[in-house]
Formats: C-alpha cells, structure tokens, sequence
C-alpha cells in the first residue's frame, strides 16, 4: 500500500537516477513500466527509507513537465526522517560522493536534528533529518 503523500520526480534519464537513488538511498524497485519507444521510463516506484518515491523521465509530448534545469532554484524537496544521526552522514556521504552537491553538510541544529541537504545529479534537493537522542 502506498503512503498518502508520496513526491513523483520527472527527472531524465530516469533509469540512471533508479540506479542512483538504489545506491544513495537503498531504494527498492516497487513497479516500473517502459515506455513504448523504447528508451525512457514511463513510471517507476521505489521504495525509500519507508515510503514511496516515484519518477518518470520527462514526455513533454504529453504535458508540461520538464526536468529541473542546471544551477536553477528548486521550489521543491523531499524530506527523509531517519532514526540516528549516523544515518545522515552516511547518505550525505554516498550521495555526494555519487555526485550530488552538498548544500548544508551534515550538522547538529539548535532544534535537535542532525540535518543534511543535497542536490542530486538530477537537480533534486534532498533534506536529511534525524533526532540527535
């Protein structure tokens, strides 16, 4: 069953960023369908720290979605709780050592989280959290 809420991403190309969210995040492929020309992922679910994350690459013969632009603001995230501090400076450091820039490297914040942010090489801004008890 799917959460409530869950982000959807267009991010191109799609399969590359399954692969990087497998290795940053642990994700888990719930469900992904082909598009019929062969080379862009028409929809993909993955599992992510416990809830669903899903993507596809951008059609816009279909619509008027984009992928992000380089060096443009994002105007979105996604947000992941996690439950030990550990936790956000291990992804921080897969993430950026896979390409991702790091935004607010990974610190205790007067509010009592260990918080991190990113952007992916996709243009996505991820934000880290968990509790420092």
């Amino acid at each position: 069953m799917r959460p409530p809420v869950a982000p959807y991403l267009t991010v191109s190309p799609a399969l590359a960023a399954i692969a990087y969210y497998t290795a940053v995040f642990g994700a888990q492929q719930k469900a992904i369908m082909p598009a019929f020309d062969g080379m862009r992922i028409m929809h993909c679910e993955l599992s992510i720290n416990g809830g669903s994350v899903m993507l596809a690459d951008a059609f816009p013969e279909f619509g008027h979605t984009r992928i992000p632009l380089p060096g443009e603001l994002s105007t979105s995230s996604v947000s992941l709780e996690y439950a030990k501090p550990k936790d956000i400076d291990d992804v921080f450091a897969r993430a950026t050592k896979l390409g991702a820039k790091g935004e607010t490297n990974p610190t205790n914040s007067f509010w009592g989280t260990r918080i991190a942010t990113f952007r992916d090489p996709f243009g996505h801004r991820w934000i880290l959290n968990a509790p420092l008890i």
